[in-house]
Parts: C-alpha cells; sequence; structure tokens
C-alpha cells in the first residue's frame, strides 16, 4: 500500500512524502524547505528518490538543490520550475509518472501559475493539487486568466468524487471565513466551517479534504451553479469565478 506522509513546514505549507515499500522509492511532493523534508524522511527510515514538483514558486521548489545534494534524487517538474531549478525529466499535461508500481496522471491546473500541474493517483484515490485548490478555496491567479483557471478547476471537478485531495497550505479557516460570505445560506457549508474551527482549535490539519465536501461548499468550485452566480453576477461560469477571485483578493 502507497504510503503518505504529511507535515508542517515553513509557515503555514504541508510537507508531503509518498513511499511505495516494495519499490523502496520516495517521493517528495515540491519542496517547501529541503532540511525537513530530509529530517522527516529520516525520521521514517526512507530515502527520497524523487522530486515531484507542482509549480516553480519557492515555497515548492526551493528545496530542490538540498534534497538532490543528500540523496541524489531526480527531479520531476513542469518546464517552469527551470526558472528556481533544474530538472531531470521536464512532464507535461496527460503525461504519467511512477513510483514504484504507482501511476500517477499529470493534469493541466495552470492560473495560479501557467504551468501548475497536479498529480492524480487513481489507484491510490489520490491528488496533490499544489496551489490551485485549497480546501475552502484556490490559490491566487497571479500568472494566469478567468476562463484558464475556471477550466483548470474543472478538471479537477472531473475527478472521482471519492478523491481525497491535498493541498499545500492550510489556509482553510481564512477561506472558510470568505467562503460564508459568499454563499451565506450554504448549510453544509456552515457545517463544514465550524468543524475546521474544532479541528484548529486543537491543532489538527484540515488537509487533506474530500472532493465530494469541496464540491458541495467551496464557492470557487461552483461558479457554474445559479445560486452563486445570482449572488455573483457575471456571464458565465468563468466571469462569476473572476469575480469570486477578486471578492476574496481583497477581502
Amino acid at each position: 500500500m502507497l504510503e503518505i506522509h504529511q507535515f508542517p513546514c515553513l509557515t503555514d505549507n504541508y510537507g508531503f512524502l509518498l513511499h511505495d515499500p516494495d519499490s523502496g522509492e520516495t517521493a517528495a511532493i515540491d519542496t517547501p524547505d529541503g532540511a525537513e523534508y530530509l529530517r522527516q524522511a529520516d525520521l521514517k527510515g526512507w530515502r527520497i528518490t524523487q522530486v515531484w514538483n507542482t509549480h516553480w514558486h519557492p515555497d515548492h521548489a526551493g528545496g530542490n538543490a538540498a534534497i538532490v545534494a543528500a540523496t541524489g534524487a531526480k527531479i520531476v517538474a513542469p518546464r517552469e520550475v527551470e526558472r528556481i531549478s533544474p530538472i531531470d525529466r521536464v512532464i507535461d499535461y496527460r503525461d504519467t509518472v511512477a513510483l514504484g508500481a504507482w501511476e500517477a496522471h499529470v493534469i493541466d491546473v495552470s492560473g495560479h501559475t501557467n504551468g501548475h500541474i497536479a498529480y492524480h493517483l487513481p489507484e491510490a484515490g489520490v491528488a496533490f493539487v499544489g496551489d490551485s485548490l485549497f480546501a475552502l478555496g484556490c490559490g491566487r491567479m497571479f500568472e494566469g486568466e478567468p476562463k484558464q483557471f475556471w477550466d483548470s478547476l474543472g478538471r479537477i471537478k472531473g475527478l472521482p468524487r471519492e478523491t481525497m485531495l491535498y493541498c499545500a497550505h492550510e489556509y482553510t479557516q481564512a477561506n472558510a471565513r470568505f467562503a460564508l460570505h459568499a454563499d451565506p445560506d450554504n448549510a453544509l457549508l456552515k457545517l463544514y466551517a465550524g468543524e475546521i474551527d474544532r479541528k484548529r482549535a486543537a491543532g489538527q490539519p484540515t488537509v487533506p479534504m474530500s472532493l465530494a465536501r469541496e464540491l458541495d461548499t467551496n464557492p470557487f468550485l461552483r461558479a457554474d451553479e445559479p445560486a452563486l452566480q445570482d449572488r455573483w453576477g457575471g456571464a458565465g461560469a468563468a466571469e462569476t469565478f473572476a469575480r469570486l477571485r477578486a471578492a476574496k483578493d481583497s477581502f
């Protein structure tokens, strides 16, 4: 069985190590803090053999060099990561990558950055989505355009509902406050927000999150629904999404 080790690092990032016991391989999903990744791998008795980057931002690829120097791991990444790190294998949308017998499908989730990708491991029922989607939120649109980002979220929406999503930051309480502002009549969202507050008060993570629950509660995934369009306007889902994203930026 694929093992997933999640741990906090930097201020509000999560780090993820994937380990395949059969092959002995371990992949780092992004590298916000190379030293902490190496420490966590050592605690687990694992050696990092691959790094799978989602996008080029330093809190996602900034630890690549430290991990390569310590382990000789191979960097697998979209081409944009070349801005800050050498890459051993450049990957693009619709490619696959492997950790032992486990296969991950590369998905276009551009919008936060123009080359942002996600890794979906269908047999494990998980996807690592970087900063494209957060629990009750989505990434800032630093490089992309609204339709591009909305189409990317559509690809996440199209994954099996039971998929567990691993995002890269613990932003959920702040996201919940905006979500309640954006969609105040959503009873499922109110229940979710209360659960999030209880988890954070107990020092527990809100990641990973269920795609099924996000589909019911995350306003950025629901910009095509009449209730959100009536409240926020826009000639279509991409425009409603853009209005939501702009409102969140100044919330």
